[in-house]
């Protein structure tokens, strides 16, 4: 199966209201930002998205608003992160219904599977849709490890055409990846905030799927590293890291991906739900200090609060 995801996808926060709410109107203005950076698709109900705190209802809303958005532009993506088969199949279900254009699937992980029976999971989400599934491995969430041959037997599963990898260290399993997979027509993604992108697209990586505050500084530099300008990407990338970096800190990552929209005029509230924690005032203020020194261009228009 050909893969059609690539580039820079990232993953859409979910910004609340004060008061905890769906800030629709908010979740709009986010996907114009995206697409005006030049994206190359987008995905909800992600890690970044806060999708574990996520009702049904609310989940349905989200993709709704994101499609209409998008309207066609760019592949949506729809994080699937059920506990067992069938909520799995029930969240793909939901997904394919509205809209979406693929499925980015966790393995079930309050009870660990064995390695051997995730064959079966997702051949059974893949058999259960007609969209296509990028398997998400991501053992520091799941606590479920898959080594490079097995993520290779994923591949040859009808409908199972991409692999997100965020197993640190990631660009060491990028290229052990692509190497089983022996050239065959699969897409390897990274992760892990693009911590580490540049690293992972040299050994063979094909796009990334970090937090949405910054597409339009690391749009360029991925664009930069395909064309072959190295430096110039290196470059690029030295200059945002600390952004990323920043946005990479466990519990408050959520805080600090809103916090930056926030500042960036794109959502009004950098309200998280629990366990989410939210930031506290040194945390803030550190996250100010990157983007007084970043100097960030204006935005367009259309996607100022």
């Amino acid at each position: 199966m050909t893969s059609t995801l690539h580039g820079l996808m990232p993953i859409l926060a979910t910004p609340f209201d004060e008061a905890g709410a769906l800030d629709r109107a908010g979740l709009r203005r986010l996907v114009d930002f995206e697409l005006a950076s030049g994206v190359d698709g987008v995905a909800v109900f992600g890690m970044a998205s806060e999708g574990f705190a996520l009702t049904t209802e609310e989940r349905r809303a989200i993709l709704d608003d994101v499609v209409s958005v998008v309207g066609g532009r760019v592949p949506v993506i729809a994080g699937v992160n059920g506990t067992s088969t069938a909520t799995s199949i029930e969240q793909a279900l939901l997904a394919e219904e509205g809209g979406a254009d693929a499925l980015m699937v966790l393995p079930p992980f309050m009870v660990k599977p064995a390695a051997a029976t995730l064959v079966d999971f997702y051949g059974e989400v893949a058999g259960s849709t007609s969209l296509s599934v990028m398997v998400q491995d991501a053992p520091g969430v799941t606590g479920v490890a898959m080594t490079p041959g097995l993520i290779a037997e994923l591949a040859r599963l009808d409908g199972v055409d991409s692999v997100k990898v965020e197993a640190p260290p990631t660009a060491p399993k990028v290229g052990a990846v692509v190497d089983a997979l022996g050239g065959t027509d699969f897409a390897v993604l990274g992760g892990q905030n693009a911590q580490f992108c540049l690293e992972e697209y040299a050994r063979g990586a094909v796009g990334t799927m970090p937090a949405c505050e910054f597409p339009d500084l690391l749009g360029p530099v991925l664009a930069d590293f395909v064309a072959g300008r190295v430096e110039e990407a290196r470059a690029g990338f030295r200059r945002m890291l600390p952004l990323v970096l920043i946005g990479l800190q466990g519990g408050i990552a959520w805080a600090v991906h809103k916090e930056v929209l926030v500042a960036r005029g794109i959502i009004e509230h950098a309200t998280v739900r629990y366990p989410a924690a939210r930031l506290d005032a040194g945390s803030r203020a550190a996250v100010h200090l990157v983007l007084e020194e970043l100097a960030l261009p204006p935005l367009p228009t259309a996607v100022r609060v």
